[in-house]
């Protein structure tokens, strides 16, 4: 397959916009079907998945758990001070459990996929799109989205589930360890609450997010990079087109997710 082909500059914005959300779905439909095969009849470039998940590990991991210090600790300040007010000190644990583990920790991680990994990878496509290096590719027979698009999907996969984890760990640790030292709470009180009002399938649920996020990032990306035109200024501005586009989809599959996830699992404990 081809690269896909941007729409026409005849057609007027809407017509334009239309044209991209269908060439966005038929190229998303087709990377996974690529990737299933790839993965099936052992096509997968292990070489490229590699680097590509050592890449985002290395650019990402860093800049997502200095985001997450800081919103662990305010989390804690927040809770305790208004906890205080009304007597339920002990109640910190329930709100770091809705928050960190059910919201923040997919959202921050897929965040730093869509707007660190995914404006690499735009940029990166677009970069050989204007090279005519994927256009090379086809022509000795060889699928762009299988040779470059399905391993950074994957590995923008693999990474978001990771590093959701550790950024879980990372923050249940910094409201934890604030709401022990500087506000004077107890570490079984907060972890009593936590584990009541949260189970382990708030866990799954948070890297079921966090896989969807970093799937959807990886493909819009993908998408964005190789529908490159205008040269380096276009690779410029699907760039910034691809982490907008990225931000809208994961904000809309986290509220789909999360309302679906409530029926399904009902909540625990009682206020």
């Amino acid at each position: 397959m081809r690269a896909p082909v941007a729409p026409p500059r005849e057609r007027g914005p809407v017509g334009r916009t239309m044209a991209e959300v269908g060439d966005l779905a038929a190229f998303c439909g087709y990377t996974l079907v690529a990737g299933v095969r790839a993965l099936l009849g052992g096509r997968l470039p292990a070489g490229e998945l590699t680097r590509q998940l050592w890449f985002l590990a290395s650019v990402t991991t860093l800049p997502s758990i200095l985001v997450m210090l800081p919103f662990g600790v305010a989390v804690s300040l927040n809770v305790g001070s208004l906890a205080a007010q009304i007597g339920a000190e002990a109640y910190g644990g329930a709100v770091v459990a809705f928050l960190i583990i059910g919201q923040a920790g997919p959202m921050v991680c897929a965040l730093m996929i869509a707007g660190v990994g995914g404006s690499a990878i735009t940029a990166d496509l677009g970069a050989r799109r204007i090279r005519e290096e994927t256009d090379a590719l086809e022509v000795m027979g060889i699928s762009t989205v299988t040779r470059l698009v399905v391993p950074r999907v994957i590995a923008a996969v693999v990474v978001s589930v990771l590093l959701c984890a550790v950024l879980m760990v990372v923050g249940i640790g910094a409201s934890l360890l604030f709401h022990v030292w500087v506000l004077d709470g107890t570490a079984g009180g907060f972890l009593g609450t936590l584990t009541r009002f949260a189970s382990p399938a708030d866990f799954v649920s948070a890297e079921l997010k966090a896989a969807a996020f970093g799937l959807l990032s990886a493909l819009v990306a993908g998408y964005k990079g190789l529908t490159v035109r205008g040269g380096p200024q276009g690779v410029g501005n699907a760039v910034n087109e691809a982490v907008v586009l990225a931000f809208i989809a994961v904000f809309v599959a986290n509220a789909v997710i999360s309302q679906v996830f409530g029926l399904i699992v009902p909540a625990r404990g009682e206020y």
